[in-house]
């Protein structure tokens, strides 16, 4: 079973790709693993993105994609994989659609987890974590007993930089754009598989396993 997993930042994406690959036995491929795994075997794609890495500058698609390929590639994908954090364009997703064929395959779902804008703000805003034990907790979902203090220690909780307002805004904005051609690119091509990530986490994984083993 050859899966693309998309959703927004606070979808849930990690939580459910960990049951899919427990369940279905398919190796959870992300961009970040792919990398450093290229880089640590020192092959000739991997040392290529580990120079445009060490200047901070974006990987090309070209190199991203030729470690893709190298990826998918190997003994452990043969029964299929589950991809995360790839294809991030359009241009990344039709040089996909070519390597697969090349290599004999096809998507098989682009499961979309889908969580409205102002429910994931929510998500990504009530963490709160405590600076002395790490401890976290989050507003709606983990609230401590008593407003503002570590239920272990009594700590004053802190909201580490990325979760507070005004970045979470911009990092979903920013990925909203980046997701929406993706997802009609999927869409047209029959792919696109919508859940609904507003469920509790056990709801939202029977309707993808109900999905899964429809088409196994």
């Amino acid at each position: 079973m050859n899966l693309i997993l998309m959703g927004l930042p606070g979808a849930g994406k990690g939580t459910q790709a960990e049951r899919i690959v427990d369940k279905y036995g398919v190796p959870h491929i992300s961009t970040g693993d792919m990398f450093r795994a290229a880089i640590k075997e020192g092959t000739d794609l991997g040392l290529k993105a580990k120079a445009f890495m060490d200047e901070g500058a974006l990987v090309p698609d070209e190199v991203t994609i030729g470690i893709v390929r190298e990826r998918l590639s190997q003994d452990d994908c043969q029964n299929g994989f589950l991809l995360d954090g790839f294809p991030r364009t359009v241009a990344q997703a039709s040089a996909l659609n070519d390597m697969l064929e090349e290599l004999g395959r096809q998507l098989d779902h682009v499961l979309y987890i889908k969580v409205p804008r102002e429910d994931l703000f929510k998500r990504l805003t009530g963490r709160w974590i405590c600076p002395t034990c790490g401890a976290t907790y989050h507003e709606i979902y983990n609230p401590p007993k008593v407003q503002g203090k570590c239920d272990k220690d009594g700590s004053d909780l802190i909201q580490r930089e990325d979760d507070k307002p005004a970045t979470v805004d911009k990092r979903l904005e920013v990925n909203l754009e980046q997701t929406k051609p993706l997802v009609d690119f999927y869409e047209a091509k029959g792919y696109l598989r919508n859940i609904d990530g507003q469920q509790e986490i056990n709801s939202v994984f029977q309707d993808i396993d109900s999905l899964l083993q429809g088409s196994k």
